[in-house]
């Protein structure tokens, strides 16, 4: 099983959604899962990871999921391959026993073009990057998900199903 999760937050909350899926070529998820965290800690610029990091791992906790690889909104590697960001801090709090891509619609400043990832007819990437499999194998997978656009269409539907829309699920 693979999962996408997002975290959109409102007020002094955030909700974190998660989508399963079997397959990096799935049109339709397994199923999804929202948690509601209350009292989030303060955006702090640089380290975005102790905000979100906590949603997730209760999304994880809360449903009880083991996936084989998980999918991040954000970045593993702030310059791709160093500074670590959320994606490697979850790596480390999953014990190192899951591979996490990250998938970031815009660039971090130091992020390199290798990173780049062009799906559809868009002229503007995602960047890619990942922990626990090759930087090349994570961007396969994401080039190779469904959907037309530049957006694969399950991490538009986790996206859509943090803000609230679950009819957006397929």
């Amino acid at each position: 099983m693979l999962l996408a999760l997002d975290v959109h937050y409102y007020h002094n909350q955030a909700t974190a959604a998660g989508i399963t899926f079997h397959s990096w070529q799935a049109e339709k998820p397994i199923d999804h899962f929202t948690s509601t965290i209350t009292h989030i800690a303060k955006y702090e610029p640089g380290s975005f990871y102790k905000r979100e990091l906590p949603c997730i791992l209760k999304l994880i906790d809360e449903h009880t999921l083991h996936p084989k690889s998980i999918i991040i909104d954000g970045l593993v590697f702030l310059d791709g391959h160093h500074q670590p960001g959320l994606g490697k801090f979850l790596y480390e709090a999953l014990k190192k026993q899951v591979p996490i891509i990250g998938v970031a619609k815009t660039p971090f400043r130091d992020i390199g073009e290798k990173y780049k990832v062009f799906r559809g007819n868009s002229q503007r990437p995602l960047y890619v990057t990942a922990v626990g499999l090759e930087l090349f194998l994570a961007k396969q997978y994401i080039s190779s998900m469904h959907g037309p656009y530049r957006l694969p269409t399950l991490l538009k539907q986790v996206d859509q199903l943090s803000k609230g829309n679950v009819s957006n699920i397929i």
